[in-house]
């Protein structure tokens, strides 16, 4: 029987290893324990030959995943400064994020709801993710001094033209037809059909390997038009914008662009941490055409950059997530503050470091 209490529910039925993300309340936002039940139950998943494939869902309605507990993060800096919880929650949830890219079965996310940062990274690096009418999309890191991690070094390289770049500084939301655009998701699906999706890949033939295509033949005959994308009539500017060199450069042609949308993205970015803007550029700029190991180890070290007393991100929590001002002080102030010394800094090897074999 089910523990309904847990953070994270697992279970095997009609063949089909269901994975839960079961707090509700926090928008199912991951915690170290959600994480560590996932590294020990996903391993015996992939194995057994009773599971043919895996389906991750969210408890609630609202939300997929929205992210990772980072409140704790700042906490535990707080509260305990020596702890090990900022190095063991993005280290543990960095091999999880390697394990789903590389999982010998499909692994299929059920998008009901918000999936920003964290639950991002349980269903983009996956087989196959379908959203619903529901589904809301960002990677919004910059806002808290962060920056798009997860594996965004990778997944947002590899969207078309300056669109992860963008998305990336700005952590522009995007709905169903957006993402599935964008390539983010494979598919729409009304929540209503969810039910009969999740039977449709119980009666599917998975075996060989994983492919996209597999999951898409089970499923199209619930598929349906999310609508009209709004990117599409954006990628001009997007990529006249957000393909310049350094984030004073796209400034500055934000500026030459003028008009309510460019506007718009000056106002965005002028509310971002200076230093997390120029982090997250160089974060992109050194893990496009990496594997994704490779991202894996260059952004932990950006992390545990990130976990050091002082830096930017304990304000951006603070002020977003904590106190809810929406007034952080960052410092700098100014991005002509920030030193290449500075950017640098995130990505020096660092203790324990983390390395795929």
């Amino acid at each position: 029987m089910l523990n309904t209490e847990a953070e994270i529910l697992f279970e095997v039925r009609d063949d089909l290893g269901v994975m839960t993300l079961n707090r509700p309340k926090a928008l199912n936002a991951l915690s170290t324990g959600m994480i560590r039940e996932m590294e020990r139950v996903l391993p015996v998943w992939e194995s057994d030959p009773a599971v043919k494939a895996v389906i991750v869902q969210g408890a609630g309605g609202k939300a997929f995943c929205a992210g990772g507990d980072v409140a704790f993060l700042a906490r535990e800096a707080r509260d305990n400064p020596t702890g090990t919880g900022r190095r063991d929650f993005f280290r543990e949830e960095y091999i999880v994020n390697r394990r789903i890219y590389r999982f010998a079965k499909p692994w299929i996310s059920l998008v009901d709801g918000i999936d920003m940062g964290g639950g991002v990274g349980l269903s983009v690096h996956g087989t196959y993710s379908i959203a619903t009418e529901k589904f809301l999309f960002a990677m919004p890191e910059t806002a808290i001094a962060l920056f798009p991690d997860v594996g965004g070094g990778y997944f947002l390289n590899r969207l078309p033209g300056a669109l992860g770049v963008f998305l990336a500084l700005t952590g522009h939301r995007l709905k169903a037809a957006d993402a599935l655009w964008a390539g983010i998701v494979q598919a729409y699906v009304p929540s209503e059909k969810l039910v009969a999706v999740t039977a449709a890949l119980a009666a599917a033939n998975f075996s060989g390997t994983p492919t996209p295509r597999k999951v898409a033949t089970a499923v199209a005959s619930l598929v349906e038009d999310p609508g009209e994308p709004t990117l599409p009539a954006m990628m001009d500017d997007i990529d006249r914008c957000f393909s310049a060199e350094t984030v004073e450069e796209i400034i500055a042609k934000l500026k030459a662009r003028g008009g309510e949308w460019a506007e718009k993205q000056l106002t965005i970015m002028g509310r971002m941490s200076p230093l997390s803007l120029k982090i997250t550029l160089e974060q992109l700029r050194r893990c496009a055409n990496r594997s994704f190991e490779d991202v894996m180890t260059i952004e932990y070290r950006m992390s545990q950059a990130c976990m050091k007393p002082g830096h930017d991100f304990f304000e951006g929590v603070r002020a977003v997530l904590i106190d809810k001002d929406q007034k952080p002080k960052f410092t700098p102030t100014t991005l002509a503050e920030v030193t290449p010394a500075m950017v640098d800094d995130h990505f020096r090897p660092v203790d324990n470091d983390l390395f795929f074999g």
